[in-house]
């Protein structure tokens, strides 16, 4: 049992340091105007492309991450944002939207894009 803790200690320290190196350059890469601009609906049939199948696997570890940070050191909520960001699937638009105006959630990412000089998020 004390195997385990070690590991997940261990773990918990590598995703806070990853998330604090990966984060300002995911965020940043975020467009302005990501929750103003018009929205295609999107197709279930989209789940069945290889690009999106790639991406949902990429994302997923990302937010489980950021789940498990919710709980253990470091940004749970914007690294759900960013493993959100790299997913796709019909309804993530929804999920990104309600997580983002979560309080302080905005104030987060905007501030960490004032900082690497980024133009400021959009909300409606």
């Amino acid at each position: 049992m004390e195997a385990f803790f070690v590991w997940l200690g261990v773990i918990s320290a590598v995703t806070f340091v990853f998330s604090l190196l990966m984060l300002p350059w995911l965020v940043g890469r975020i467009p302005a105007d990501y929750f103003t601009r018009p929205r295609d609906p999107h197709k279930w049939h989209v789940m069945l492309e290889p690009h999106t199948i790639m991406r949902n696997l990429l994302g997923l570890p990302v937010v489980i991450a950021g789940i498990a940070m919710l709980v253990l050191p470091g940004q749970g909520i914007l690294t759900i944002m960013v493993g959100l960001g790299i997913m796709n699937f019909p309804g993530k638009f929804e999920i990104e939207k309600w997580v983002i105006t979560r309080r302080g959630v905005l104030k987060a990412l905007n501030w960490i894009r004032r900082k690497e000089r980024h133009p400021l998020i959009e909300v409606p």
